[in-house]
């Protein structure tokens, strides 16, 4: 036994070779049948900012899905908004426990006209599916449920326990699955988990992401005349909300790119040399992000990368603003309200009540008298740090080298994952952080895509990662196979 992990690492390796050959021919044999499905589950406009009713159904066609499959006490279980997905197989005491997690819910959509095709009518053109959901995050959790069929259906067991939870509301800050997560710990007791909703530099570099950014999500609204007034009759005389808004949006920042608030890198650690030399080396460079972005230059703080600065740095972004009445475009109103969001960015050792409270501080201070501001913390999420010695990190490095035929990189992500400090915080268990999507996937934006190769190899890495596990840091000889 691990006496780091407790996993039972003897008790692991009951199919063995034969079992994952296995699990492998029927991966690729029912592939054409795992696209099928994988576009029925993206046809749902689960969009958790609203979509309730779409919610619910992909739940339960997920649900069905996982019984259909072969996995056991299946249940959607409702929450304050969107539900939760569980299943489970673990029925071989004395083996070890991963948890899967992944979340079915998306983004809105944006414009449609923006889109090529239809995004919730998923296409293949050439090698990538086309759809809202397709990487972020129903086609990465994809290939943890055909991992887990090719097992079932080949084998009729697998080779550890295996949990799942899939939820329905990551995309607003998982606002309910703390409570879950609390109330089931008995539940969801296991000895690790492991998430695909990350992405990998190119088709032929895997990478296990390390290090994740917190998120603090913020609304400001600036309010002023009791209703909209005449932009004509009192324009001059008013201050206007809109106007205040703009200004303390544009104190923000400095003209170096530095958020400007008072105190607000107090806490941020500094990475050491060595640190930044690993990620030049292994990370995208600044001429592929401004590539992937469909950016022509960059911006932020000096003296960094922009890979450094979009991961071991903070940030604040403003992600939208709105003002007046759904019809006041055109209508020469000065309005009686202005709202911004803010999408603050939190590395490790920051704390986002911390940031809340000098980013409140800050904004009262720079607000005129002759308006009101008035903040609402939206979502909060913690950074998270995953050791890249844990065992489960180690196997999924020697799943990679199986998979895809190439040692992973380790990468730091701007992203945030609110589940990953969860399960460390409340359930004590580490997460590895296999990712199959590739930067240019459209992540929240319009034509998102997956790329088709990189779904049937992370198919392939995840059998092997549950076929390995048990002797994954060992050679023959009992010595560290180092990834």
């Amino acid at each position: 036994m691990d006496k780091v992990t407790g996993i039972q690492f003897e008790s692991l390796a009951t199919i063995g070779p034969t079992g994952i050959s296995r699990a492998l021919s029927y991966a690729h044999e029912n592939r054409a049948a795992f696209i099928r499905e994988l576009m029925d589950f993206i046809r749902f406009p689960s969009v958790s900012a609203g979509n309730y009713g779409a919610v619910s159904k992909c739940a339960e066609w997920l649900a069905r899905h996982l019984n259909h499959i072969g996995m056991e006490r299946v249940s959607v279980i409702p929450t304050k908004r969107h539900p939760i997905v569980y299943a489970e197989k673990a029925n071989s005491p004395g083996q070890a426990t991963v948890l899967f997690y992944g979340h079915y819910d998306v983004q809105p959509a944006g414009r449609h006209d923006a889109w090529q095709t239809p995004p919730f009518e998923p296409v293949v053109r050439g090698d990538s599916l086309y759809g809202r959901g397709a990487s972020d995050d129903k086609g990465q959790l994809f290939t943890h449920v055909k991992a887990i069929e090719s097992f079932l259906r080949s084998s009729g067991k697998l080779p550890v326990n295996v949990k799942c939870i899939f939820e329905g509301e990551e995309e607003i800050g998982s606002p309910n699955l703390g409570q879950f997560l609390l109330n089931n710990r008995a539940l969801l007791a296991s000895d690790m988990a492991l998430i695909s909703d990350t992405s990998m530099p190119t088709p032929d570099k895997p990478a296990i992401t390390c290090s994740l950014r917190g998120a603090l999500g913020i609304d400001l609204e600036v309010s002023g005349p009791a209703h909209d007034i005449h932009s004509g009759i009192f324009g001059g005389a008013v201050r206007n909300p809109l106007h205040v808004l703009c200004g303390i949006i544009a104190c923000l920042h400095d003209k170096t790119g530095r958020v400007a608030i008072p105190g607000f890198y107090d806490s941020v650690i500094e990475w050491s040399r060595q640190a930044r030399d690993y990620m030049a080396k292994t990370g995208p460079s600044d001429e592929t992000i401004l590539k992937n972005a469909g950016a022509r230059t960059g911006w932020g703080e000096e003296g960094y990368t922009l890979y450094e600065r979009s991961t071991l740095r903070p940030s604040l972004s403003v992600t939208a603003i709105t003002s007046g009445t759904d019809t006041a475009r055109g209508a020469n109103a000065i309005p009686a309200s202005a709202h911004a969001n803010l999408d603050i960015r939190l590395v490790p050792n920051q704390r986002s009540d911390e940031i809340g409270r000098i980013f409140h501080n800050y904004v009262h201070a720079v607000t005129p008298r002759s308006v009101r501001t008035a903040i609402r913390i939206r979502t909060a999420a913690k950074p998270a740090v995953t050791s890249v010695s844990h065992p489960g990190v180690q196997a999924a490095g020697k799943a990679y080298r199986l998979g895809f035929g190439k040692r992973p990189v380790f990468l730091l992500s701007g992203g945030t994952i609110p589940v990953v400090s969860m399960f460390k915080d409340m359930l004590g268990i580490e997460t590895a952080l296999m990712g199959f999507a590739l930067p240019d996937d459209g992540k929240h934006g319009p034509n998102e895509k997956l790329y088709l190769p990189n779904f049937f190899k992370g198919i392939d890495t995840i059998i092997h990662f549950l076929g390995t596990l048990a002797i994954h840091n060992r050679n023959d000889d009992g010595r560290r196979d180092d990834h």
